[in-house]
């Protein structure tokens, strides 16, 4: 999550990655917040106190499209992803009175169960966003699994409870049937889906292999959203350090060429229509078998490749050259 001074994404600003208790030495005050990955709760004052704003993946380029009072920001959340959910609510405090228990979204309390107030829970299972008015409006609460005895546990300052909403990370968009979601290396994703057709990459930048242990065919994606498997093909350039060394035979033998930027044809930039051994100096970068982005492609991470085999290749063909780089 990234925060501005001002809005629509301009002046200082700070990027948080994690829970943070006091954000007041980082920026002054905040007009527009982008979420680049996963759900968060922001709170008006440090320590996780003061009004509370339910944040998932977008940009919000003024504080009123979170339905912030001010532009106060002065600690943050990340919410835990959770597979599934569970919470009782009760009537009275120390869990007394009336229970019910929901495992899905609720709109209206008063319509459902005729309750317009909440004294204590428990959340049996993942993270939930409490709402003071019903249809999902008003001051928000984050709820997490744990005992709530009474209301000021979650930061109420009275009983009311007009609705109540999961906290999932994904919504369709387009994107249908199974789904997997992954957020570090996987050798092996075979029992986890059958085909893969459409993926949504949340942040990060990703290498995708046709085979298990890293092996077949490769192709890099970056942030973004690709609809069908051929959406894969074509990246966007970028900046960040990068270095790159190739030779023409193996063993670093040969004509030498240097990269620290993208190129879209070797052949034409260089003559080289092969490289055989290649050394990585700085930066991630993914090779094409022919130019403009085209191909087979192979990942190279800093270190030595003394023959193309090195890098994954059947022969050492390559066309073009791109840096593996993100935007945030």
């Amino acid at each position: 999550i990234t925060f501005y001074e001002d809005r629509g994404f301009q002046g200082r600003h700070y990027e948080c990655s994690s829970d943070h208790a006091n954000l007041q030495p980082c920026f002054g005050r905040c007009n527009s917040i982008r979420v680049d990955s996963g759900c968060w709760m922001l709170y008006e004052q440090p320590d996780y106190s003061g009004c509370q704003y339910f944040l998932r993946r977008g940009d919000y380029p003024d504080y009123q499209q979170w339905m912030g009072l001010n532009d106060s920001v002065r600690s943050c959340r990340l919410i835990p992803h959770a597979g599934s959910h569970r919470i009782r609510l009760y009537e009275r405090e120390d869990y007394r009175g009336q229970m019910i228990e929901i495992t899905e979204d609720c709109s209206s309390l008063q319509d459902r169960f005729h309750f317009n107030e909440i004294y204590s829970l428990n959340v049996l299972e993942g993270s939930w966003v409490l709402y003071e008015l019903p249809s999902y409006r008003g001051r928000q609460y984050l709820l997490r699994p744990g005992d709530h005895r009474r209301y000021h546990d979650w930061g109420a300052v009275n009983a009311k409870v007009g609705s109540l909403r999961r906290i999932t990370f994904y919504e369709d968009r387009g994107f249908q049937g199974r789904h997997y979601e992954c957020s570090s290396d996987h050798s092996n994703l075979q029992p986890c889906f059958g085909r893969c057709n459409s993926i949504r990459v949340d942040s990060g930048c990703w290498m995708l292999y046709e085979q298990p242990d890293y092996q077949g065919h490769q192709y890099f994606l970056r942030r973004g959203d690709y609809p069908d498997y051929q959406q894969w093909m074509g990246l966007n350039d970028s900046t960040s350090s990068h270095r790159l060394r190739m030779y023409e035979r193996e063993d670093y033998r040969g004509q030498v060429a240097e990269l620290t930027e993208d190129c879209s044809s070797l052949r034409d930039r260089f003559h080289f229509n092969e490289i055989r051994s290649l050394h990585v100096l700085e930066g991630w970068w993914v090779l094409y078998e022919m130019p403009n982005y085209r191909g087979r492609q192979y990942l190279v991470r800093p270190g030595d490749y003394r023959h193309y085999h090195d890098w994954g290749a059947l022969d050492a063909r390559v066309g073009s050259l791109r840096r593996a780089v993100d935007f945030y």
